[in-house]
């Protein structure tokens, strides 16, 4: 069922995907192709917010900080899987992999390899501080309007 909560922590969440996705590309190799990179970051977001902040909205301001916080933890979660088989995909089709369980080993190396660019101070600033005051918008829409 849609609510104000809903809408809220969906559109926190997209700008918060958005803006983090933006800060990390400079942590990656010099002439990385990002592409739609930001944009699929912003709709991961939006899906996160959705379904994961906005049921948690309007159980309280230290509910909403840290359901904002693990909304962010998942957001990240998720766009690293996301863009980890993306990529192991891209190099699949270059024959990069001599076989399938090669392939799927090779996504997680990525994986890896993505969440140790992330450990970073402005970007774990920005998803940490980020989550909590998604979070806390979207209490206060559950609030405004219940």
């Amino acid at each position: 069922m849609p609510t104000a909560a809903k809408l809220f922590a969906a559109f926190a969440f997209a700008v918060l995907a958005f803006f983090a996705a933006e800060i990390f590309k400079p942590y990656m190799e010099e002439g990385t192709q990002f592409g739609y990179f930001s944009v699929v970051s912003a709709l991961i977001g939006l899906v996160c917010g959705w379904r994961i902040m906005g049921p948690d909205a309007g159980r309280g301001n230290w509910m909403a900080v840290g359901s904002g916080i693990k909304t962010a933890v998942c957001t990240v979660g998720l766009a690293l899987i996301v863009f980890s088989i993306e990529e192991m995909l891209v190099l699949a089709f270059r024959p990069a992999y001599d076989g399938p369980m090669e392939a799927v080993v090779g996504a997680v190396g990525l994986g890896v390899d993505f969440l140790l660019r992330m450990i970073e101070w402005d970007f774990l600033a920005v998803i940490v501080i980020g989550g909590a005051l998604a979070g806390l918008l979207s209490e206060w829409a559950a609030r405004r309007w219940r």
